[in-house]
């Protein structure tokens, strides 16, 4: 194996270790809800994907403003393939796969 080939694949390790570690915030939130027993809000589940470890806000002021646009544009382009439901008034679940 030559050298570049080695620094290759030791960046490439690192990056799935670091991909595995951190999640986006819509994809945690996809965590959440699917664990959820009941619709949430996006406050609810910022406070949930915090208290899981699974994601935190980098020092933003509304994160839960910009998880609920990142929601609504997921399902907007995805329409019945978006992994969230919206059930009533700014509360969602997971959709069932």
């Amino acid at each position: 194996m030559s050298k570049k080939s080695r620094s290759s694949a030791k960046r490439t390790k690192a990056k799935e270790a670091v991909t595995q570690e951190k999640l986006s915030a819509i994809d945690a939130a996809a965590v959440v809800l699917s664990a959820a027993s009941e619709p949430m809000n996006c406050k609810e589940m910022v406070e949930a994907m915090s208290d899981q470890g699974l994601w935190e806000s980098p020092c933003g002021k509304t994160p839960s403003a910009t998880l609920y646009s990142a929601i609504f544009r997921e399902i907007g382009a995805k329409g019945r393939k978006a992994r969230f439901k919206r059930v009533g008034r700014g509360r969602f679940v997971a959709r069932a796969v």
